[in-house]
């Protein structure tokens, strides 16, 4: 029986979810998965880990490739996903339709949280200081740890998150509205084949599953 190891960003991780066990039923093959936010992913790859394919963002998958760390021709885009502002279900849902609307909610906001390597939170970070924000927002924004970030609002711990819309789908307990328009980053995801792969047919094989038409919905579902 063939077993492959995934290294994923999370922002896959609710579509993963539902397609995986259709996968290994079909197919007999075992996957193992370790997630983690695609910069991390990244520096994991770097270091000499071994996996067979990863998953992250475009910009990454590409990199890993020039550095002969992912089979130039293995790589194939899963799909996109914008960010988004989460809040606890049942709370006042925030108008972020406009760049003026967006600053307001946050400058109303008692606090909030992003991730600390994730794409979406150092996009953030850059977007309060070119908003004129960052001195005003000291203080309220922590680093949430890996993973769904949006978990701390539906805890009550924190008061309104921001991530990938496909990172706040999968959060019981909260709300989100999507980033307006002018201020909008979205990011292609992309899977690649590590050259140091040991099974390349079942790792092909997978990133097939991934990208064929049958999985689309599942994908559209998640947020991608």
């Amino acid at each position: 029986m063939s077993q492959i190891t995934i290294l994923s960003s999370h922002a896959v991780l609710g579509a993963l979810r539902k397609l995986v066990p259709q996968f290994e039923r079909a197919t007999g093959c075992r996957l193992s998965f370790s997630y983690d936010p695609a910069n991390v992913v990244r520096r994991r790859i770097e270091a000499g880990e071994a996996f067979d394919v990863a998953i992250a963002t475009r910009q990454v998958i590409d990199a890993l490739a020039d550095q002969g760390k992912i089979v130039v021709a293995s790589r194939t885009d899963l799909g996109r996903s914008g960010l988004g502002l989460a809040v606890r279900a049942g709370a006042p849902k925030p108008d972020i339709g406009t760049v003026e609307a967006f600053k307001h909610a946050l400058l109303a906001a008692k606090s909030i949280v992003r991730s600390r390597d994730g794409t979406s939170g150092q996009y953030f970070a850059a977007l309060v200081e070119r908003l004129g924000l960052a001195q005003e927002l000291r203080g309220k924004v922590r680093l949430g740890p890996s993973g769904y970030v949006a978990e701390q609002v539906a805890k009550g711990e924190v008061e309104m998150a921001v991530q990938q819309i496909s990172e706040l789908l999968p959060v019981a307990g909260v709300q989100l509205a999507p980033f307006p328009e002018e201020l909008q980053l979205y990011s292609v995801f992309a899977a690649g084949i590590g050259s140091a792969c040991r099974d390349r047919q079942a790792a092909a094989a997978f990133i097939d599953f991934l990208s064929a038409p049958a999985a689309l919905p599942v994908f559209r579902a998640k947020g991608l």
